[in-house]
C-alpha cells in the first residue's frame, strides 16, 4: 500500500491532536444539550470513533450510509439512503460527522433531511475540507484540516475499499486511481 502513496499529509500524531481539539470545542458548545453524533459510513467511522472518545459530555451515536448517483468522479447531489438512522433525532442536537467534504452536495441533502426530521439543530464536523471543489453553499462548523484537491486515503478513507486502515492521511499517486 505504501508504494501507492504520493505523500503523507497528516501523521497519526497530528490527527490525534486535531481530534482532541475538535472534541474540546464540541464539549464547550454542547454542554447541557441532547447531542447525537451521526457518522456518514464508511469513511467517517474511524474519525467518529476517535472523536466520541474525546468528548466528555453525554452523547448518542448513530450512522447513515448514502450513495450519490451520476458520474462516479463527481457527486450529483441526488442521494439514496442505503442505511437510515436507527434512532429518532426529533428535538436533539445533531452533529453530522464526515471524513471529507468536497462538493458538499450530499451533505446539503442530509442537512435538509435532518432538519425535516425536526432536529433541534444540525451542524457539520469534518476531518478534511476541500473547499475548492465546493458546489453547495454549506457551512461547516467544525473543520479539522483544509486540504488541496488531491485524492486522499487513510484514517478510514478509501479508494476501491483499500487504504482505510492506514493510520495517517495521505495523497494517493495519480496513476493508482486513473
Amino acid at each position: 500500500m505504501e508504494r501507492d502513496i504520493k505523500e503523507i499529509l497528516f501523521t497519526e500524531e497530528e490527527l490525534k491532536a486535531k481530534v482532541k481539539e475538535l472534541a474540546q470545542r464540541i464539549n464547550r458548545d454542547y454542554t447541557g444539550k441532547k447531542l447525537v453524533l451521526i457518522g456518514v459510513l464508511k469513511g467517517a467511522s474511524v474519525f467518529l470513533s476517535d472523536l466520541m472518545r474525546q468528548i466528555e459530555i453525554p452523547l448518542e451515536i448513530d450512522f447513515i450510509a448514502v450513495s450519490s448517483y451520476g458520474n462516479s468522479a463527481l457527486s450529483s447531489g441526488v442521494v439514496r439512503i442505503l442505511k437510515d438512522l436507527d434512532r429518532d433525532i426529533d428535538h436533539k442536537d445533531v452533529i453530522l460527522v464526515e471524513d471529507i467534504v468536497d462538493t458538499g452536495l450530499t451533505l446539503n441533502y442530509l442537512l435538509k433531511n435532518f432538519k425535516d426530521r425536526k432536529a433541534s439543530s444540525v451542524r457539520i464536523c469534518t476531518l478534511l475540507d476541500k473547499p475548492e471543489r465546493r458546489k453547495a453553499d454549506i457551512e461547516i462548523d467544525y473543520v479539522g484540516f483544509q486540504i488541496p484537491d488531491e485524492f486522499i486515503v487513510g484514517y478510514g478513507i478509501d479508494y476501491a475499499e483499500k487504504y482505510r486502515n492506514l493510520p495517517y492521511v495521505a495523497a494517493l499517486k495519480r496513476e493508482v486511481y486513473t
